[in-house]
């Protein structure tokens, strides 16, 4: 298998919060829409996402305090502490 740079997995820990914005999760569900081709198929309802099939999907935003990232190959994971200031 020939090798591919990049991130695999990302891990953010901080603060959180829900984004119950009915504007906030319009938005948000735009441009996933656009980042997936038309792909994402949850639709945004007063406070959460809904899959036509039923599902619900909790939105929440996340103020890291430390960013864990792991890829694949030579030096393949890093991390970032965010001060107070960010």
């Amino acid at each position: 298998m020939p090798h591919r740079a990049g991130v695999r997995f990302l891990v953010a820990r901080g603060q959180h919060r829900r984004r119950p914005r009915k504007t906030e999760l319009e938005r948000l569900a735009a441009a996933w829409r656009t980042k997936w081709d038309g792909r994402w198929t949850f639709a945004v309802a007063e406070d959460s996402f809904h899959h036509e099939d039923g599902g619900l999907a909790l939105v929440f935003a996340v103020r890291p305090r430390k960013v864990l990232a792991f890829g694949k190959g030579t030096f393949a994971h890093t991390r970032h502490v965010f001060t107070e200031s960010h």
